[in-house]
């Protein structure tokens, strides 16, 4: 599956999902019955990530190849540093042989475990891993990018200049990290355009699921709360788990409806493993027509 031919031919926007591989017995139990749930609503694919110094791979790669038994269209993600070539080529083969045809390119961040010592030949950036892979391989390659820049970018201006590295080195679509004030993201393309970046940008969206967990992955990712956001968060701060994840639903909900008003090529799922906000999302939009 060529998911930028995907984003370019699709006459109705691209539905995708994002899933982190199981790393223990419940948790592979969870991931079985999240896939399940969401395989329903006949995503257009579906996409592993890969863990911090390759401290997933092999989770990785079994969840994307249990996602391929399941007849489910399927990207995988491999996150370069500390890894060094040999390492790469290795799992690039592995998926390979697998039937996977698209590769989500990232750096990936340092492991947490302070034992971790980077290969020497490490690549430093997700460009030079791309530029890697497209001169040894024919996948179609994606890479992220960051509609409030990077949280370790000197600036929005010299982020979108690594970008488009990305692109010139091989990269054919774009998926943005969370926001949750679209304004970033239309602002974000419109500063790529002008850059002379012309492959398909994708919203990536994120439920609120806890207030915590969305307060925790905010501070990582770098992404902001509008002023009206913080305010409900504060108020919904010791309510219910339940009216949180009901208030979650309907701001996703809202965004989305706002982001395919302006067309945007397809909406990105950051589903953190769980399905019922994603389901309930996806079921509203359609009810109303709109996806």
């Amino acid at each position: 599956m060529n998911v930028a031919r995907l984003y370019e031919n699709n006459k109705a926007p691209v539905v995708s999902f994002e899933f982190f591989p199981p790393r223990d017995e419940k948790a592979e139990e969870k991931f079985d019955k999240v896939v399940t749930d969401l395989s329903r609503l006949e995503s257009d694919y579906m996409s592993v990530t890969f863990g911090a110094g390759g401290s997933t791979k092999d989770g990785s790669y079994q969840a994307v190849k249990k996602l391929l038994e399941k007849k489910i269209p399927t990207v995988a993600y491999i996150a370069g540093y500390g890894l060094g070539p040999d390492e790469i080529t290795s799992a690039l083969d592995k998926y390979k042989a697998l039937g996977i045809e698209t590769i989500f390119v990232i750096r990936g961040d340092e492991p947490r475990d302070s034992a971790f010592t980077p290969h020497p030949e490490s690549f430093s950036y997700a460009y030079e891993m791309i530029d890697f892979i497209k001169k040894n391989y024919d996948f179609t390659l994606g890479c992220a990018g960051y509609p409030e820049g990077h949280i370790r970018a000197e600036s929005i201006e010299k982020d979108i200049e690594y970008l488009k590295l990305k692109v010139e080195k091989g990269a054919e679509y774009i998926v943005a990290q969370y926001s949750y004030g679209n304004n970033h993201y239309f602002e974000y393309v419109k500063k790529c355009r002008a850059a002379g970046i012309t492959v398909p940008i994708i919203p990536g969206v994120m439920p609120i699921y806890t207030i915590k967990l969305t307060r925790m992955l905010a501070k990582v990712c770098g992404s902001s709360f509008p002023d009206e956001l913080q305010q409900n968060l504060n108020k919904l701060a010791e309510a219910d788990k339940d009216d949180v994840l009901a208030f979650g639903i309907e701001f996703a909900a809202e965004q989305c409806r706002a982001l395919l008003a302006e067309g945007v090529p397809g909406i990105h799922f950051y589903t953190m493993d769980r399905s019922k906000s994603v389901s309930e999302v996806i079921n509203r939009l359609r009810r109303e027509e709109i996806l």
